[in-house]
């Protein structure tokens, strides 16, 4: 499972793992699933806002539900995407169990489907960054966030970073304070931003967002 996440808020993570999901969905005979930890992944993808259940009461489940009932969540998105709402709840990632973290991974290793997190931000986020086939850090190249992103312990598997105009940092210094490659630069696209905010993501991905998230694919 692909994890995506961010050490400050306002990185862009909701928006990049929906297309990303979006993408890999068009690339997959079975389609792609989105799994939404933070809660805003239905508004970012033109969605009413879900009243089921989802990944939090799954997560949270004494019963230790496993890859059924995981699936009985998913909601249509797109003929080829589904998505699995927060649910009800709040997630505090660093409050969650383990065992039931691990058998999030085991149940999504059995679908055919790549699957996308978006688990939101914060240095909270690692418990489920331990379990991520590829953990992707989204992040913006400016002082606050890349002094959170020197605390980590453990780097992720790559970092998209979404590029500001006028910013004296780059993609070499995020490189190296994170300790791990950038696999994607997305420029700052007012285009992106007017798709999220009209709910038009779902329907088709703005091509420069699409285009940077092919090759991390």
């Amino acid at each position: 499972m692909i994890v995506c996440w961010s050490v400050k808020g306002g990185s862009g993570t909701t928006v990049v793992a929906a297309a990303l999901a979006l993408v890999l969905a068009q690339r997959h005979e079975a389609g792609a699933r989105l799994i939404d930890m933070s809660g805003d992944t239905p508004s970012a993808l033109g969605m009413s806002e879900p009243a089921s259940e989802g990944i939090a009461e799954w997560l949270s489940a004494t019963d230790h539900p496993g890859a059924d009932a995981l699936n009985n969540l998913m909601l249509p998105v797109t003929a080829h995407l589904g998505v699995i709402p927060r649910g009800r709840n709040i997630i505090v990632p660093s409050q969650l169990n383990p065992d039931r973290l691990r058998d999030l991974a085991l149940a999504v290793a059995q679908s055919p489907m790549p699957t996308v997190i978006d688990a939101g931000s914060g240095l909270a986020t690692i418990p489920i960054l331990l379990h991520a086939t590829r953990s992707l850090l989204i992040i913006r190249p400016c002082y606050l966030a890349l002094r959170r992103a020197s605390l980590l312990t453990t780097p992720p598997h790559g970092v998209i970073v979404i590029a500001e105009p006028g910013r004296a940092l780059g993609v070499h210094d995020v490189e190296s304070v994170v300790g791990a490659p950038v696999l994607a630069e997305i420029p700052f696209d007012p285009a992106i931003a007017r798709a999220v905010d009209a709910g038009l993501l779902a329907g088709r991905v703005p091509t420069l967002l699409a285009k940077h998230l092919v090759d991390v694919c």
